[in-house]
């Protein structure tokens, strides 16, 4: 079996088209309370750790809704849920506005980052069973959503809103989920046809014998790695906007600063995708692992305005193809039918990460005062991400040569 007419077609690039929107639309949930977390902790008067706890919850709903929203993907397709979380979002993003302190807040946030992770793990998960040779630009492009939100609507809404603050962007935030995700939701009514499902598990049963590993290894693997790299990917993405106030340039430069990371995680992405699909998901993803690396090493002699800029630039550029790498991995190695909740499980131990190092960051601050040791801890965990993935990368390597080729 070397391919099926609903794999990598016209209609498959036009879905890819819809999920984009989808994705772009529904992932801001994730970016927004970055944006506001200096308007928050003045607000409520927090700690930056305090003002920094609506993210981590964010990012632990999102989590959860990855991985439970995959399931419920993988039962009863991406239509149904998408037009349920688009209603769900306008009355969650409404009530955050009301929120009288940072507790409440949070809480919200919970909600908001639930129904937000219907729109990364499994739209990214849906997606993937509509190519083959493709998979992973497709998986690259729909991925890149996640970060086009971050790095459109918070500059949009300041521009939109004049500067009203984060309760107004969250008021207008509520009307945009409604009026676009539920009736962008129709045109993924279509799932993909069973022989293109038998198609794509045949070549992941024959891959996945070089790994020396069972499905539920392998997928813990992935999840462990992923917390390392999402703890240290958490530092610039989450305080970057902090940082600039820190440094007196203004939160208006950091939001500017977070776009520009994002627009070059966007190319990570897309870049990633197209190596992937000639190197492989496990090397793809090693080789931006050890790009972020390096990037978090720069950050530390960087002081000026200019050089910031630089650096939060070659972050995006080396970053931005990590996370799409694991699911093109789970594609790559585990059953199909299964790719919801296979998907959402890694993306949502990444989550975790996240949410952790987000918080962890804050936390360091509050104890020294600035980011430089919050700095070095995401070095740390980065490592041990690289020896993960590095480890799997010899296992695949060596057990490959006795596989043959696909």
């Amino acid at each position: 079996m070397s391919g099926h007419a609903d794999l990598d077609s016209r209609r498959s690039w036009t879905r890819l088209l819809v999920t984009l929107v989808a994705a772009v639309t529904g992932n801001v949930g994730m970016w927004a309370v970055i944006s506001a977390l200096p308007g928050i902790a003045a607000d409520f008067e927090a700690s930056r750790a305090m003002a920094s706890l609506p993210y981590a919850a964010t990012m632990l709903g999102f989590g959860a809704g990855n991985f439970l929203i995959g399931r419920l993907v993988d039962r009863h397709g991406m239509a149904r849920v998408l037009a349920v979380v688009g209603v769900g979002l306008g009355l969650a993003y409404f009530a955050a506005a009301q929120s009288p302190s940072v507790m409440v807040l949070s809480l919200w946030q919970l909600v908001i980052g639930f129904g937000t992770g219907a729109c990364f793990a499994p739209l990214i998960a849906d997606i993937s069973q509509w190519f083959l040779k493709r998979r992973g630009l497709a998986v690259a492009i729909a991925a890149s959503g996640n970060y086009l939100a971050g790095a459109v609507w918070p500059v949009a809404l300041d521009w939109v809103g004049g500067g009203a603050g984060w309760r107004w962007d969250y008021s207008a935030l509520a009307l945009v989920s409604v009026v676009i995700l539920v009736p962008i939701s129709f045109a993924l009514r279509t799932r993909v046809d069973a022989g293109a499902i038998a198609v794509s598990e045949a070549q992941a049963a024959a891959r996945a014998g070089q790994t020396g590993l069972s499905p539920r290894q392998l997928q813990w693997a992935l999840g462990i790695a992923g917390i390392g790299c999402c703890v240290a990917m958490a530092m610039p993405q989450v305080h970057i906007v902090a940082l600039c106030v820190d440094m007196g340039f203004g939160a208006a430069v950091g939001r500017e600063m977070l776009s520009l990371m994002l627009l070059g995680g966007v190319a990570s992405r897309v870049l990633s995708g197209v190596i992937a699909d000639r190197i492989g998901g496990v090397r793809t993803l090693l080789l931006g692992s050890v790009l972020q690396c390096i990037a978090l090493v720069l950050y530390l002699p960087a002081g000026g305005l200019v050089s910031l800029y630089a650096v939060s630039l070659v972050f995006g550029l080396s970053q931005g193809g990590i996370v799409p790498s694991y699911a093109v991995i789970v594609r790559e190695y585990l059953p199909a039918r299964e790719a919801g909740s296979r998907t959402g499980f890694v993306i949502l131990m990444t989550l975790i990460g996240m949410a952790f190092g987000g918080w962890l960051s804050g936390w360091i601050y509050d104890q020294t005062g600035s980011y430089a040791l919050a700095f070095w801890n995401g070095i740390a965990w980065n490592a041990m991400n690289i020896a993960i993935i590095g480890t799997l990368f010899l296992r695949t390597r060596a057990r490959g040569r006795a596989v043959p080729a696909l």
